[in-house]
């Protein structure tokens, strides 16, 4: 048997209850969440290491990537590549990682609801989307805390 707690005059303090914690849906439902964010994670950070691969040949070189058009791969002038006949990969990268991060904030803010964590978490999460490479980091980060989290409270379902 354990002793009771002592403050420190010496009286015995009433034994402390663990917080209660609730999550905002059930736990397939935040697995399912953490399922779509981790897939968004790594889809946005690989859009965003190419991102920084097209602003380096953009401000780098003066160069836009263009597939097709005469080779499989080009790196042509800004004027060249307007008149070149390929696809430009340059704006396509910066389109398709825009629409990226936006699904990637909705998976984040899903994930975000369904844990009830700080509105902090929310942000950091958030910014894993805009700095390369931190997305990867982020994402294996709030994975493990969110199963830490369901495998601590398996109580904590909300009751529909």
């Amino acid at each position: 048997m354990t002793e009771p707690a002592l403050d420190p005059a010496g009286r015995r303090q009433p034994p402390t209850k663990a917080p209660k914690r609730r999550f905002g849906g059930t736990h397939a439902q935040i697995r399912s969440a953490l399922s779509f964010y981790r897939v968004l994670a790594y889809l946005t950070g690989v859009m965003l290491l190419l991102v920084v691969v097209e602003m380096v040949a953009k401000y780098g070189f003066d160069s836009e990537i263009v597939a097709g058009g005469g080779a499989f791969i080009q790196f042509l002038p800004e004027v060249v590549a307007e008149t070149a006949g390929g696809f430009n990969l340059s704006t396509a990268v910066l389109i398709v990682h825009g629409w990226l991060y936006v699904l990637y904030l909705i998976a984040d803010f899903r994930l975000w609801q369904f844990m009830r964590w700080p509105f902090s978490r929310f942000v950091l999460i958030a910014l894993g989307g805009v700095v390369p490479l931190l997305s990867f980091f982020v994402e294996r980060r709030i994975h493990r805390q969110a199963e830490a989290d369901l495998q601590a409270h398996p109580e904590a379902l909300q009751r529909y």
